[in-house]
Formats: C-alpha cells, structure tokens, sequence
C-alpha cells in the first residue's frame, strides 16, 4: 500500500515494529484462517463491495462519522478514532464518547483544520494545552448522538480538547467516559515531525467526561490515577475501583482506590498488581520455560506508588522495584461478569499476544482481601494457528462472549472468544492496513460500533446477532 500521509507512516511503522518482534520469536508461518474457514460465530465473511469492511452475511453497517465532516460546534470530525464506549441517551438515542489519539503534528487529522480560523473560534479556557497559540493539542474526545431508528446521526461535538494521543479509556457506572493519553510529555519547546511543537502543560493523564455534556467540558487532569503512558480503563462497579493499562513493553496493571466511589477528583490509592509470594513476575512468557499456563489462578496483591504524578517516566520501573508483575504491553481492558479482563499485544511465546482475567476479591480494595485475595489468570495466548493476533482494545458482547480488535502488522479484524476459548472471526478489514477500535455495543444491545482509526471512520453494524453458532 502507497503511504500517503504521515499518519499512515507512524501506525505503519508501529505494526512493522511488532512484525520484526514477532519474527525474532517464530519461524515464518502461513496465510491467517481464511473467512471461508470460519466457524463458531456467524459464518463465513462476506467481501464488502464497497471496500470498508467485511461482516457475515445478513450483516450491514452505516458510516456515522468520517474524518473531516463537520460538527455541530463547528469543528471537524478529529481522525485516528480510538477507544469509545455507549451511554444510553433521550429516548432510543444512543450516546457514544469516542477518544482520538492524535499528537500535535498531525494536523490533517485536527478538530481545529488546517485554517486558524476554527481553532481562534473555540473556547481556549476549554482547550487544556493551547501550546501557546501555535500548537494546541489536537487529542480529545468526540461525542455522537445516533438514532439506531432512522441509523443516522443527530448531533455530533468535541466534548474533551487540548489533550494530546487520547488512545483507550473506559466507561463508569456513573455515565462518563475516562480518556487516557497514551504519552509522557512536559511543558516546552521541542521539535517532532518537522514542526515545532510547543506545550503549556504536563501530558501522561486521565480526564474524566461526562456522557450528558453537550459541550466541552472542563479539562481536569485526575493526576492521583498517576503519569505514565495510559492506554485503557476499567471500573468494577461493585467496589468504585479504577483499573488501569499501560502501553509498555515492561508494563503493570495498575488498580485506583477512590477515597470515595464515582468522585474520583477527590483523590484515592494508586497501586499496582503483584502475585502473591511471586515477586517481579514475568507473565510475558518470553523468557522463562514455565511461565503463565493458560486456566491456572495465581493469587494476587497489590503495591502502593506513592507520589503517582512523576516527573520522570518511571512509574512502571519504581512499582517493579516493589515487586510489581511484568505484562507486554497491555491494552484492552474490560469489565466482564465479575472479572476485569485485559490484553497484552504482544505477550506470549510468540509474542502475537495473551488476554487476561483478573477476578476481584469480594473484599476488594480494603484491608481484608489479604485473607481473601483477587486472583490472575491467563485466558488466552495467541500462536500462529490462532485466529486472534495483537489483541487490543475489547469488550464483552450482549450474548458472553468476548469481542476483540486486533492491531497487526498486515490486516486486522474483530475476533470473537467464547467461554470455552474457541475464536472466530466477527469483522475484517482487508481493505486498509488500519486497526480496528473502539469495539462497544448499544446499551440495547442490537447495534455494535466500531472504528477503523486510520481514515477516522464510525461504523455502526447491525445484524442477526441471535443466530450465533
């Protein structure tokens, strides 16, 4: 495929980065299943005449934004969609909060254009780093209100700016989106991309948006969820506790202990996952010969991280110092039936990946979970005879299975995984060498929405969901 713009250049650059890893580990392997081949889901995969996406057949999407249209607050519609989640809206409307992971040099995909004029037209007391007039961050959240009746949208706007590679996040029981930046960067001049970009404000945060807002929200960095390279959230509504990724080849899980439950700008614990009597554990499987073993349970505790608003990019070194464990790379991240379940892209022998579940303790968060502590599993680890590569962002879907967006080096789709841990192919892209994101379903369940992060395109996909195998 011809590169055509330097977006395109850096997700390309990426996904060659996890092939060159992958090659390092395994001998080259052959051609992915094919969709004829597919079973244990909805069927055989359908080529899509219109080049967006293949679905199985008596599936269909509509395209509810693109990159570049424009907005009911006068700005664009921002590319390089990433991590989204559902609310449901005013009547059968439902709301989606969409993450954009983009970095200040990437104007092509900016909510503010090319031509000054949108960005001298937004409200800049709104815009939580306006690089000094010259650089505002480009990141954020967009929310969409769509009518799954007429299958169109009816209102579409920015609702976080100024944030910078807005990559996953989560949604709360109390009806807001967490956005997470997936970098680490400090106030000042530096020169990236052939542009000079100039920051007003430390980057490495959560904020929190409500679903309700009709407009830009205050951007508040909830600095006690810590400073580092953040990729997904999750929260178990049982206890309030936040879950939390981290985009890293030596990366922790990460849980937030709110001082109270659904404020999480009054503060709370940062800690990090540590298997019990098993210090600095390597669940990677990279290295050692026993490693993690697909359906064993490891019991689990947690280790504080004072000072979680660092200023050095070393919050995953000092918690390892601890006795953290080691994942590779983790991203998704979901709350499913009790257990937060979680992706690492490029764990596993084979580094082609591994999911996780994590099963809270019932006394999850307090002191009495040392006499009945959460516990860790390996779900799956993905070899050359899988379906699922790279997993990333993912959800569980209204019948319980898994749904997952994969992030490969050549083409990526969804992948659903069974209870029992059978796979099957749901969606593929064969026709952008784009990952899929953003995977979530209606509140309703009977519309899934997805996005295709490198053209900046929403897809809402309806179909015969109860007729799965």
């Amino acid at each position: 495929m011809k590169i055509k713009d330097k977006q395109t250049q850096m997700i390309n650059r990426r996904r060659f980065l996890q092939t060159l890893a992958v090659a390092a580990a395994t001998p080259v392997s052959g051609i992915r299943q094919s969709a004829a081949e597919n079973v244990g889901g909805f069927g055989a995969l359908i080529a899509d005449p219109a080049g967006v996406i293949d679905l199985p057949k008596g599936f269909s999407y509509t395209v509810i934004a693109q990159q570049g249209q424009q907005m009911d607050d006068g700005l664009l519609v921002p590319g390089l969609a990433d991590g989204m989640a559902t609310f449901a809206g005013d009547g059968e409307t439902v709301v989606l909060v969409c993450n954009h992971e983009i970095h200040p040099y990437e104007l092509k995909a900016s909510p503010f254009g090319r031509h000054p004029k949108r960005y001298k037209g937004a409200d800049h007391s709104k815009i939580y780093d306006n690089g000094a007039g010259r650089s505002p961050g480009l990141g954020g959240t967009t929310t969409i209100h769509y009518d799954p009746v007429s299958r169109r949208r009816t209102h579409m706007h920015m609702s976080l700016m100024g944030t910078e590679n807005n990559c996953a996040g989560g949604p709360t029981p109390w009806g807001s989106w967490l956005s997470c930046e997936e970098c680490f960067y400090g106030p000042g001049t530096s020169f990236e991309s052939s542009r000079v970009i100039e920051r007003e404000k430390k980057h490495g945060y959560v904020f929190e948006v409500p679903a309700s807002s009709m407009q830009a929200v205050e951007p508040v960095p909830l600095k006690a969820m810590g400073r580092f390279e953040h990729e997904a959230a999750a929260v178990d509504p049982a206890s309030g506790v936040v879950y939390l990724t981290e985009d890293r080849h030596q990366s922790l899980l990460y849980r937030f202990i709110p001082t109270k439950a659904g404020e999480l700008a009054r503060g709370g614990r940062l800690q990090a996952l540590a298997i019990k009597g098993q210090p600095e554990f390597d669940t990677r499987n990279w290295i050692q010969a026993d490693g993690m073993i697909p359906g064993d349970w490891l019991e689990t505790t947690w280790v504080d991280l004072e000072e979680p608003d660092v200023s050095e990019n070393d919050l995953r070194f000092r918690g390892r110092e601890k006795g953290a464990t080691i994942f590779a790379r983790g991203e998704g991240l979901c709350f499913a039936e009790g257990d937060i379940v979680m992706a690492a892209t490029i764990g596993g022998r084979q580094r082609l990946g591994q999911i996780f579940r994590y099963r809270p303790s019932p006394a999850e968060g307090t002191p009495a979970e040392a006499s009945s502590p959460g516990k860790l599993s390996l779900f799956a680890e993905s070899t050359r005879d899988s379906i699922l590569r790279h997993a990333d962002n993912l959800t569980l879907s209204p019948w319980g299975d898994l749904i997952i967006c994969e992030d490969t080096a050549t083409h990526c789709g969804l992948v659903g995984i069974r209870p029992d841990g059978q796979q099957y192919a749901l969606a593929d892209n064969a026709h952008t060498r784009s990952e899929l994101a953003g995977i979530c379903f209606s509140p309703d369940g009977k519309t899934m929405f997805v996005n295709i992060q490198v053209n900046g395109t929403t897809l809402a996909i309806t179909g015969p969901w109860s007729t799965k195998a």
